[in-house]
């Protein structure tokens, strides 16, 4: 397989798709095309390995098999059979259609498709290996199906579990914010590790700790396995093991961050105290059970990057004037901070009475959401020894 190169697809969160586009890049593979909600790009043998390990914005990675047209059932079969499964599917190869998602299509059922798909890759595989029965009792090649605008593209999961489970969130609060979605916010904003960052609505800890994974430059996917970390057809155990090595290698382990997390609910305090010890970030991180009407910092030029209650019950809704009043207030304290947060409830600025520098729209599941943007003022440039402090300061 030397030489070879691939072609992936990292699904992701409406919206986020530029902040994926710079992971992908900056890991040193080409783009192919961006669309909403997935990014495409390609690279040689290392690709897998590297994208499923480093890449923290990424839902899934999905290795291209093909994209064609189809309106019709039989297109579908054709168009799928004519692909080359046999260069990645062994012959006792677990196979199945995990998922179908179509949009704007003739075809649309998610069943059908699943079904077709499936029988067009035995017929292609009974050619192909001369069988007329497939044991399936190898290792694991989900496969995944999208359809839009009667464009078919089919890949194989090479992630398995989506990747926003890092492996160290064993205890969850309420309306957790994902993983993926976390990292990719805290990319929007211009925080550093020698900045401070206070997220006063902290629940189970996910933006403490993923930015500090991100300052410590934890690979998110260092300590998880992978569905294609077995398959030897696709990619030698080596290449993986030259990815595990790179993203120890590549830590920082003589730094200091000052990074808060503060959640009214002390159980769910310890429930972060304890997510971050297992990520390995638990002495960049203060956890403290404090009311956000509480909140000061002595500290100059700071973030508050959170996640504030939104009304998802309609009980709710009626104390989110009030919240919204108070974290208007203590962000007021703040004078020089910026503060950055991520909500569905649309009347978020006229109570923190303020209107966000800027605010972009982020679907978060299938709740859209805003990301309230409000920047303070830059830090002064310091001295020349110290000036790398801030030089990623946008």
């Amino acid at each position: 397989m030397n030489g070879k190169e691939f072609e992936l697809i990292a699904p992701c969160h409406f919206g986020l798709e530029s902040v994926l586009k710079k992971e992908i890049i900056e890991l040193g593979y080409e783009i192919v095309s961006v669309e909403d909600g997935r990014v495409t790009f390609k690279g040689d043998e290392t690709v897998i390995p590297r994208a499923n390990i480093f890449i923290r914005t990424a839902e899934r990675i999905l290795l291209k098999m093909g994209s064609f047209k189809a309106v019709t059932f039989d297109e579908l079969f054709e168009g799928t059979k004519a692909l080359a499964w046999e260069e990645y599917l062994p012959r006792d190869a677990k196979f199945w259609v995990t998922k179908a998602t179509t949009n704007k299509s003739a075809l649309f059922s998610g069943s059908s498709i699943q079904s077709i798909v499936k029988k067009a890759i035995v017929d292609r595989m009974k050619q192909t290996y001369h069988i007329n029965h497939f044991e399936e009792d190898g290792d694991e090649y989900p496969i995944r199906v999208f359809i839009f605008k009667d464009m078919v593209s089919i890949g194989i999961d090479t992630s398995g579990t989506s990747l926003h489970k890092r492996g160290y969130r064993q205890l969850v609060g309420k309306a957790p914010i994902s993983e993926t979605l976390a990292s990719a916010l805290l990319m929007l904003t211009p925080w550093n590790k020698d900045r401070v960052l206070v997220d006063p609505f902290c629940g189970s800890g996910t933006f403490p700790i993923e930015a500090a994974m991100i300052g410590a430059n934890i690979a998110p996917g260092m300590n998880r396995e992978f569905t294609a970390d077995s398959w030897d057809k696709v990619i030698p155990k080596k290449i993986w093991y030259n990815a595990y090595d790179e993203a120890h290698d590549v830590i920082r382990k003589d730094i200091e961050m000052n990074i808060q997390g503060y959640d009214l609910d002390p159980e769910i305090v310890k429930c972060a105290m304890t997510n971050a010890r297992e990520a390995g970030v638990d002495k960049y991180i203060h956890f403290q059970a404090r009311d956000v009407k509480e909140l000061s910092n002595p500290k100059h030029y700071g973030f508050i990057i959170t996640n504030p209650p939104y009304g998802e019950r309609l009980e709710d809704r009626k104390d989110l004037p009030e919240l919204y009043r108070t974290i208007g207030e203590s962000f007021a304290r703040l004078s020089d901070w910026s503060m950055y947060l991520i909500t569905s409830y649309d009347e978020a600025e006229k109570y923190i009475g303020r209107k966000a520098d800027k605010n972009r729209k982020i679907y978060n599941g299938m709740i859209k959401s805003y990301f309230y943007q409000f920047m303070g003022p830059k830090p002064p440039r310091k001295d020349k020894d110290n000036r790398h402090a801030d030089e990623h300061n946008i």
